[in-house]
């Protein structure tokens, strides 16, 4: 059987690492040892904070909403009632930039939502 020599394999590895860990700091970007662990650790905080992501926009524009609702005089959750109540069916992202850019649309929304709920006792 032939002799295999993986020198070749190996660079190819390890240059793929080190490109990956372009742009870090200190021994991190240029000993591959120390490398393939900064770039195998910063794989798994770009994967958990995809979803991270997704949590904290949907925060934000809930804040968003809640500030742009009380004005018009009513709570956050109270709106989303009575939007449900109403049957519209937008989603929190399309009314925060309703309410950032066309707040004479989103006020009419906020007035459906309104109007759908019960007469507070």
């Amino acid at each position: 059987m032939a002799r295999v020599k993986r020198g070749v394999t190996a660079h190819a590895k390890h240059k793929k690492t080190l490109d990956a860990a372009k742009g870090f700091q200190g021994r991190r970007k240029n000993t591959i040892r120390t490398a393939k662990a900064a770039v195998d650790k910063a794989m798994q905080y770009s994967y958990r904070d995809r979803k991270n992501k997704k949590r904290t926009f949907r925060a934000l524009w809930i804040q968003r909403l809640n500030a742009a609702v009380r004005e018009c005089g009513i709570t956050y959750s109270r709106f989303i009632n009575g939007l449900d109540m109403a049957g519209i069916t937008i989603d929190r992202k399309v009314l925060s930039d309703m309410a950032i850019h066309e707040p004479t649309a989103f006020k009419a929304v906020v007035e459906k939502a309104k109007g759908a709920l019960p007469a507070a006792a």
